[in-house]
């Protein structure tokens, strides 16, 4: 038999495992050296059957990581566009908009793919269980009582030799403890801010960081994002003279799924340390990678202090444990002061059960079976909406994370949308909500942190459907 014909017996045995589910969506196909193994057959064989069931839209690779199967898309779908934010006057807030999709949260007849949340069937619920019972116990009073201003030492020291994982050289003393991430931006942000200051930040943004800085009487910049590297560097050079601190959420960003490069890292670090400019980074998601290995945060760059690097549980293993961190570098004081007027300590009980669970090695296993979850859920969601949505819609391709940003005709208003589509009890974020001013209206963020199954194919082509009649209309 001819190379030729070889190769494309080989990839024919492999699609038709594949199209009948013996390899499902997400999972990885066997490595180069194995499938040689099998086949008896030269790696450079390998090579042409794998370029060729990617070219039949079946697998996609991903970089160190291997090949994974995505099925047939009917269409590859394009990257949304680089956004453009208005630098000028800010419009209305769209508070009430972020309002009526959270108010509908315990709705349980609701297909909520607006919230970016893990489902709880992928949370170690009864290992946390038992983690609690374990901390009730071992904790002074049961944890009754306050601890330090920075937190729980337990978990202090848990995250810093967490942080190895990404080349940190933290000591307990180097973290606070904060009540989830978000309180934690809001502690950076009361440090190293005051009333009518500016800062900057990606766009689209995670709303939470919009509705502190105005509460605390800040002005805000948005910067143009690429939904694959991230923020702009050139534009966070330009407007350098006029902010006081930066915020961004470096790895799979919030909403765009955006991760940056580590040279545009390295960069932005540098220019704001030269500039004695402070960087909020918000790596909460930094652990949900898809690759083999763990994208650095910015922190990883910093030599001077500047970055106060911030992280949290509620994406990977508890929401309602409130559980988060900062290394606030150089401004560590200012923000313990800042912890102690406003909580005097937090709560120790989820901290212990959250830091006996990452220091007795279940951490990382658990979020290995989370990743795969994810990952396989990431390139359902892409097939579904290659296939449901209208032909000219744009989405992400994050590689970790769990939400992808969806950009629709231009004629579309995904305000308006969302109300239609909750009459069908399905949710999603519309893309008003991720800024300030009057834009991102034809987009939305999805959540894919669901449990996969028929009922979620479903919604999602009702959605597509919505949007279809929605843009007829």
């Amino acid at each position: 038999m001819g190379k030729d014909a070889l190769y494309l017996k080989i990839a024919g045995i492999l699609e038709r495992q594949i199209l009948n589910g013996t390899f499902k969506i997400g999972d990885k196909l066997p490595s180069s050296r194995t499938v040689q193994k099998i086949y008896g057959v030269s790696l450079n064989t390998v090579k042409q059957v794998f370029l060729e069931l990617e070219s039949r839209s079946l697998i996609e690779p991903r970089r160190r990581s291997g090949y994974f199967v995505i099925r047939s898309f009917k269409r590859k779908l394009s990257l949304p566009s680089v956004s453009a934010p208005i630098l000028t006057a800010k419009e209305e807030q769209p508070d009430d908009l972020i309002a009526r999709v959270f108010d509908l949260y315990n709705d349980k007849s609701i297909t909520h793919f607006s919230l970016d949340v893990p489902d709880n069937a992928l949370l170690p619920i009864a290992k946390l269980n038992k983690g609690i019972v374990k901390a009730l116990r071992n904790l002074e009073g049961s944890g009754t009582g306050y601890e330090s201003v920075l937190g729980n030492v337990n978990l202090r020291r848990s995250i810093s030799k967490w942080s190895v994982v990404w080349g940190g050289n933290l000591t307990e003393t180097d973290i606070v403890t904060t009540s989830g991430a978000t309180n934690a931006i809001f502690h950076c942000l009361m440090a190293v801010t005051k009333p009518g200051d500016t800062i900057a930040l990606e766009s689209p943004v995670y709303f939470g960081v919009l509705q502190i800085a105005r509460t605390l009487g800040l002005k805000v910049i948005e910067l143009p994002t690429h939904p694959e590297t991230g923020v702009e560097i050139e534009a966070l050079k330009r407007v350098l003279p006029q902010i006081k601190a930066c915020f961004l959420i470096s790895n799979f960003n919030n909403p765009l799924g955006s991760c940056m490069p580590n040279e545009h890292k390295k960069e932005v670090v540098r220019m704001l340390a030269r500039a004695n400019v402070p960087l909020i980074e918000d790596d909460l998601y930094g652990d949900i990678f898809f690759c083999n290995t763990r994208p650095l945060p910015c922190k990883a760059f910093d030599e001077e202090g500047i970055v106060m690097w911030c992280g949290s549980v509620s994406k990977t293993l508890a929401p309602g444990y409130r559980v988060g961190w900062i290394s606030p570098g150089k401004y560590k004081e200012r923000v313990a002061r800042f912890k102690l007027l406003q909580t005097v300590s937090t709560p120790p009980l989820f901290q212990e059960v959250i830091a006996d669970f990452m220091e007795n090695g279940r951490y990382e296993h658990h979020l290995r079976t989370l990743r795969n979850s994810l990952h396989a859920n990431s390139l359902q969601f892409q097939r579904a909406i290659a296939d449901y949505f209208p032909e000219n819609t744009r989405v992400t391709r994050p590689e970790g994370g769990f939400v992808l940003w969806v950009e629709l005709d231009r004629h579309a208003d995904t305000t308006a949308l969302l109300e239609s589509a909750l009459k069908q009890k399905i949710s999603f974020a519309p893309g008003r909500m991720f800024t300030q001013h009057n834009q991102f209206g034809n987009c939305m963020r999805l959540s894919f942190g669901l449990q996969w199954n028929e009922r979620i194919d479903l919604q999602l082509q009702k959605l597509g459907q919505l949007i279809k009649a929605h843009l007829c209309s």
